[in-house]
């Protein structure tokens, strides 16, 4: 197979990217609710087309996920935003994101809050969300290889957490890494294809409520805890 080169493939210019940025935010977040002021203003500025193969670049503001190896993907940006806002984050929060993938949604996090704390458990996409961060000038995310199932105990307590992958069940050691009060978003298996992205907040040391959201689709979550075993496949 040939590799094509990114200046065959790339032929947008910065400003069309921002263009495309900005009707994603109008026409994907903004037209379906998404109201958090942070949220969307982050989602402007971050260069998505960056976190996406260079030969799916011009499918980068799309609304739909895309492949991005090892069998991940980046999901679309909707979930994106719907996510992040649902955790009602604010600028000194610290962040635990379970699947890195791209680190598109790291990206997104980290012009929201002053910490992020991303956790992948295939290398080779870790290596590969790092040079994408870099690319995009961001700097306030703390990339960890390994089970996200068990969380980051090291940095914990975090005000959010989200687990980009479906389980099924949360994690109670991910649940107990929360702050009090703080909110934690993951898909949860349910009946038929699609799961059910749940919300959990932490009420005290021992008690957490639980809410629906609304029905998604995500890749397993694989690990020790409320995971699965696998390898990986692209």
């Amino acid at each position: 197979m040939h590799e094509v080169s990114e200046k065959k493939v790339d032929k947008f210019t910065d400003e069309q990217f921002a263009e495309l940025r900005k009707q994603m935010v109008e026409q994907q977040l903004e037209s379906r609710g998404i109201k958090n002021p942070a949220v969307l203003s982050t989602m402007r500025r971050v260069p998505r087309h960056k976190f996406v193969p260079i030969h799916l670049r011009r499918l980068a503001y799309e609304d739909r996920p895309l492949r991005i190896g090892y069998g991940q993907t980046i999901s679309q940006p909707f979930i994106v935003a719907f996510m992040c806002e649902s955790l009602n984050l604010g600028t000194s929060d610290r962040v635990l994101e379970v699947g890195t993938g791209s680190g598109y949604g790291a990206a997104v996090l980290a012009g929201i809050v002053s910490e992020v704390v991303t956790i992948e458990r295939i290398p080779e996409l870790s290596y590969a969300a790092q040079k994408a961060l870099d690319d995009a000038g961001v700097d306030n995310v703390r990339l960890v290889i390994g089970d996200g199932t068990k969380g980051f105990e090291e940095c914990a307590p975090y005000t959010g957490i989200i687990i980009t992958a479906a389980g099924p069940k949360i994690p109670d050691g991910l649940m107990h890494q929360l702050t009090i009060g703080g909110k934690l978003v993951m898909p949860v298996y349910g009946h038929g294809p699609f799961q059910n992205l749940m919300r959990i907040t932490r009420l005290d040391e021992v008690e957490f409520v639980e809410e629906f959201l609304c029905e998604v689709r995500f890749v397993p979550l694989i690990g020790d805890e409320g995971g699965a075993d696998s390898t990986p496949a692209d």
